[in-house]
């Protein structure tokens, strides 16, 4: 992964008001619930984000993208200037080099086109290689082949992209439906996640030999919120940064795995989309990554892997962070602070270490459901769906895309490689009990409830 994803979380993602205007987490909140907020706004006055959005339409031969591509131009045009406007107003507030930032998002969006386009083909979409997956092969090949240049690696805010695109998400998803089934995903999150820890945990540490804060910041890698699980526990029970930087390697390795690997268990078991989703929101480990394999089953995988993976899964971070931290504090390390930096354990923390965009993907969802429901007509309820929740739904794909194109392009092998094959082993094993727990909660279990959920 970037360098740039250690350094945006490191230590806290609070920091009292500052935080509101200097943190990516707290941007993505903005953005996604300003999107929201002006979708309804312009269709309160007769408008839409219709108008700021691009889609394109499938095709059989390759001849047929000029001619495809040609009238969305304009279009293409003003959805890169808006989103280069808000983006580069929130660098420059968070104090980074806008310059560089906005000449690495310019080439980052040009790609973000071509893998859509290529992912429109029907050769592609034969071999269910659409936009998303599409975007993380292209990212991964370059990246391997070609070195990326600093001003590059600007653009590539892989985070931030993924963390906009859940709060978006959340607007696609009723509230009602949070309130009904998160309370399942939640107790199978659980089940797993535990599960999941305990298994990375005790191996890691009787089995291999490694020490405490390590095993502990793998485990959360492996259980809770991948990358963001990484950076948070890691702070929270001291680890070692090269250890941190170790169990992110751990979740990109494997994310990037069981985004093709899933989708392909789940066709050839001829599972449900409901069903897909949930087991991918069980069994991934990173965000984006599963967004990009759920997506592949259509609107129900999308619903159950959210509610899996961002009500079920994510949340848990601050809570975790709190709870290893005292364990940390006061069995680890005989309740003495090595070097004084490390943060004590506090009921603050857990706010600090909750991931903030969580909290957008709620409001999001909760604005548009309360929306809905106080203009009660199902016409009304349709337009809403037509002129904001049907754009939203576009946007928020442009900014999946992005991710998985940064991803990709921050996936180098050659680095993976150098991680060692203890943290390897451990991670692994945590896996393995991870899909095994996932497969049986989901496929066998619950198999009627997620079929019935996606539906």
């Amino acid at each position: 992964m970037s360098n740039d994803i250690s350094t945006n979380n490191t230590k806290t993602n609070g920091g009292g008001l500052k935080s509101l205007y200097l943190k990516e987490d707290w941007w993505a909140v903005w953005i996604g619930l300003g999107t929201v907020i002006v979708g309804l706004l312009l269709w309160q006055f007769g408008g839409s984000l219709k108008a700021i959005t691009v889609s394109f339409k499938s095709y059989e031969n390759l001849a047929e993208i000029p001619g495809m591509v040609a009238p969305l131009l304009p279009g293409l045009v003003v959805l890169y200037v808006i989103m280069a406007v808000v983006f580069c107003i929130a660098m420059a507030i968070m104090k980074k080099k806008v310059g560089h930032f906005l000449a690495g998002f310019t080439v980052l969006y040009l790609m973000a086109i071509v893998v859509q386009v290529l992912g429109e083909w029907q050769v592609a979409k034969t071999l269910n290689l659409e936009a998303p997956v599409m975007a993380l092969i292209v990212g991964i090949i370059l990246g391997n082949f070609l070195k990326i240049p600093d001003w590059f690696e600007a653009g590539m805010r892989t985070e931030f992209y993924v963390k906009t695109g859940i709060v978006l998400m959340g607007a696609t998803l009723p509230f009602t439906l949070i309130l009904q089934s998160g309370p399942v995903a939640l107790l199978q999150a659980t089940v797993v996640a535990v599960s999941t820890f305990l298994t990375i945990y005790f191996v890691g540490t009787r089995l291999f030999k490694i020490d405490k804060p390590f095993a502990a910041t793998l485990g959360a890698g492996g259980s809770i919120c991948g990358v963001s699980a990484s950076i948070a526990i890691g702070s929270s029970v001291n680890a070692k940064k090269d250890h941190v930087s170790v169990s992110i390697s751990m979740v990109v390795i494997w994310a990037t795995i069981m985004v093709f690997l899933l989708p392909i268990v789940c066709r050839a078991l001829g599972l449900s989309d409901g069903v897909s989703g949930a087991l991918i929101g069980t069994s991934e480990f990173a965000d984006a990554a599963g967004i990009a394999a759920a997506a592949q089953f259509g609107d129900g995988a999308m619903t159950t892997f959210t509610l899996m993976k961002v009500v079920g899964r994510d949340i848990f971070v601050g809570i975790w962070a709190f709870i290893l931290a005292v364990i940390s504090v006061t069995m680890w390390e005989n309740g003495k602070s090595a070097d004084g930096a490390r943060q004590k354990p506090s009921a603050g923390v857990i706010w600090e270490r909750f991931p903030k965009f969580v909290v957008g993907f709620f409001i999001a969802s909760i604005i548009v459901t309360l929306v809905n429901l106080a203009v009660g007509s199902p016409d009304l309820v349709a337009a809403i769906d037509s002129s904001v929740i049907s754009p939203v739904k576009n946007l928020r794909g442009w900014a999946f895309v992005l991710c998985f194109l940064c991803i990709g392009l921050t996936t180098r092998f050659r680095d993976l490689a150098a991680t060692g094959w203890k943290p390897f082993a451990a991670f692994t094993i945590g896996v393995v009990v991870n899909v095994a727990l996932g497969f049986l909660l989901s496929v066998f279990l619950l198999n009627d409830y997620w079929t019935s959920v996606g539906m």
